[in-house]
């Protein structure tokens, strides 16, 4: 028997010994998220009705490339550590909760890597 008592025992440390970092990830890209969301809404509502030249040199030009990266990388790293805590909240079972958390971690990577990959192509203009 312990003589901590149960907040000494867990503080700084959740169920999966990773303490608050997870936690403030999630609120740090939440946060972060606001600017580069208004200013991505922006950009499509200044784009509507653009032709493909103009839509390609807005987004080749180098702020709002960068812009779009942040946000993507933001975004989908947020996405991650959301899906995260449904996935190891609400499914049961070791192994398929396993799966269904690499599965997270290879579709975020794969969507942010596609996107950060046609933003560089546009900007590039390769």
């Amino acid at each position: 028997m312990s003589m901590r008592t149960p907040l000494s025992q867990v503080r700084g440390l959740g169920s999966a010994r990773e303490g608050t970092g997870h936690f403030w990830h999630q609120r740090l890209t939440g946060i972060a998220n606001v600017p580069l969301t208004i200013f991505f809404v922006v950009l499509l509502i200044a784009m509507q009705g653009a032709d493909h030249a103009t839509a390609v040199a807005v987004i080749g030009s180098p702020v709002v490339a960068i812009f779009l990266i942040l946000a993507i990388l933001s975004v989908v790293y947020h996405m991650k550590l959301g899906m995260q805590i449904i996935l190891e909240d609400y499914v049961s079972g070791e192994l398929v909760k396993t799966i269904c958390l690499m599965a997270n971690i290879f579709f975020c990577t794969i969507v942010a890597l596609a996107s950060v990959f046609a933003i560089l192509k546009i900007s590039f203009g390769v």
